[in-house]
């Protein structure tokens, strides 16, 4: 009767596993797909002359413009410089935000006391700070990670600091019962509760910190994606501008995943260890 139970069951996990493998190869295709479907569309638009290629340009032209780049030896040259901000500025922002965070959670009169100045901070345009930032570090990559640091820093310390409150009260109010320190409270109840918030925080860093390399690159660079695109704008190469946002999609989206990889890594630590 038992083995019987014991093979029920695991015919039915396998089902189950089946069925959630399934789902995600559909998922996969469907985002392949629609992606697919959008630039064959795309194109096929600006081959009828339905839409004017000049102002919208078409994926042939796009490839066209990212291989005369590549032709040139420019292509890996812009890349490498706004890739190198980019995570320049979101491992900074990231490390220091957590930091913040961590001190806010540790000591609520100091969160009370930043609290104003974090909302303000957070609903303040960036970007007007860039013409202070050139005077203050100079026209280059520093005011570049700077600015990318002031996006993705303060986005870093609300979501963690969210996570960190959110954290049941009545199990930090057992640790303190059972006589643990505020730090042992720390490691072994508020931080592993608060992986998935801290990994949503980086995911959300990730494109704040492209959003900062990119507006600090509007501003100052005479290098990288982000001066391609303001270039590419001011002489109307359209299809250089659409090639260097195409390209940042894709170095966005690979950013994105490393960082899904990683939590993914660290819940399955976690997991594994009871933690």
């Amino acid at each position: 009767m038992r083995n019987s139970i014991d093979e029920n069951y695991s015919q039915e996990h396998a089902e189950y596993l089946k069925k959630l493998k399934r789902n995600k190869s559909f998922v996969i295709s469907m985002q392949i797909a629609i992606l697919v479907i959008f630039i064959g569309v795309w194109e096929l638009l600006g081959e009828l002359g339905i839409i004017n290629t000049f102002i919208f340009s078409s994926p042939s032209r796009v490839v066209a413009t990212i291989g005369r780049l590549y032709g040139n030896g420019e292509l890996f040259m812009h890349i490498g410089v706004t890739t190198l901000e980019t995570v320049a500025g979101f491992i900074i922002g990231t490390l220091l935000g957590t930091i913040i965070a961590v001190l806010m959670w540790w000591s609520p009169t100091l969160a009370k006391i930043l609290d104003p100045y974090m909302v303000v901070l957070n609903a303040l345009p960036k970007i007007a700070l860039g013409p202070i930032l050139i005077v203050w570090v100079g026209a280059g990559m520093k005011a570049i990670i700077v600015m990318a640091l002031l996006i993705s820093t303060i986005v870093t310390i609300m979501t963690v600091l969210a996570g960190f409150n959110e954290i049941s009260s009545e199990n930090q109010l057992l640790m303190r019962t059972l006589g643990a320190t505020r730090m042992q409270t720390f490691i072994k109840v508020v931080l592993p509760a608060s992986v998935p918030t801290v990994m949503g925080a980086l995911k959300l860093s990730v494109g704040m910190s492209w959003v900062g390399v990119i507006v600090g690159e509007y501003l100052v660079s005479k290098a990288g994606l982000g001066y391609l695109i303001v270039y590419g704008g001011q002489v109307f190469q359209l299809d250089l501008v659409m090639a260097s946002i195409a390209i940042l999609c894709v170095l966005a989206a690979i950013m994105y995943y490393a960082v899904a990889m990683l939590e993914k890594y660290i819940s399955k630590r976690i997991g594994r260890f009871g933690v």
